[in-house]
């Protein structure tokens, strides 16, 4: 049973050694499942530690898959439905004229929006982080402050990243972990600056209603800061390599 840092180094190293390993579920989370499995340690859905006081996250090397760190709609009040009105479009995924808006946006480039002929992106100021389209910075913004807290409570851990060769697909899939650190402290500066430069993704999810009284009305499905699950590592101050 895994309860110390040491007790995960002695483990993980028995999984390096295995050499290429069948993934035990499909898709992006098979990553984390087989490594959870090979170490004996339960699959844990909750805001907790995985083991002692660490959370055992796993990522591809140079895996282009997108992770998000937290959601948070953006504000002021009613912004999401502001953003639907003037930028979204109609989509057959409903039965009336009514728009949603998905988008994913950076701070490094514009994004055309659908065929609106919009294009917006994130622009970073002193006080906060701004969505801007093609005539200006819209007052449509998430804080600083707010940001920060969001990052905090959902990464209030000590973290073990542990990092594997990837082959194959789905089923057929095959890791080969290769190193592992630990990591924690989370660095707003990094934060930011990967934000900058356009590292950091964020993914708008504005829908509508599909029945009820609130039928076309506006359904925030969870505005998310998103990043490469290769770079997670970067948000944060202490990276000490560990096996």
């Amino acid at each position: 049973m895994i309860v110390t840092l040491n007790d995960f180094i002695g483990e993980f190293e028995k999984v390096k050694a295995m050499g290429w390993i069948q993934t035990h579920r499909i898709g992006p989370t098979g990553i984390g499942k087989t490594l959870e499995d090979l170490l004996g340690i339960p699959e844990n859905n909750l805001d907790e530690p995985d083991f002692g006081d660490y959370e055992l996250k796993s990522c591809r090397i140079d895996s282009n898959s997108m992770l998000t760190m937290f959601t948070r709609a953006p504000e002021p009040r009613r912004a999401n439905t502001y953003l639907r009105m003037k930028y979204g479009y109609s989509s057959n995924a409903y039965d009336n004229d009514e728009k949603v808006l998905h988008s994913t946006l950076s701070a490094d480039r514009f994004t055309p929006v659908a065929d609106t002929g919009h294009k917006l992106k994130i622009s970073c100021a002193a006080d906060g982080i701004y969505i801007e389209c093609e005539d200006g910075v819209e007052n449509i913004f998430w804080s600083r402050e707010a940001l920060r807290a969001c990052f905090e409570k959902k990464y209030k851990n000590k973290f073990v990243y542990a990092k594997a060769l990837s082959r194959g697909e789905g089923a057929n899939e095959e890791f080969k972990f290769i190193e592992a650190y630990e990591v924690s402290g989370f660095d707003y500066d990094a934060f930011i600056s990967l934000l900058e430069e356009g590292k950091i993704y964020v993914d708008l999810r504005i829908g509508q209603y599909h029945h009820g009284r609130n039928k076309g009305k506006t359904h925030d499905h969870g505005t998310g800061f998103r990043i490469k699950e290769n770079d997670q590592h970067l948000l944060f101050k202490v990276k000490n390599k560990i096996g």
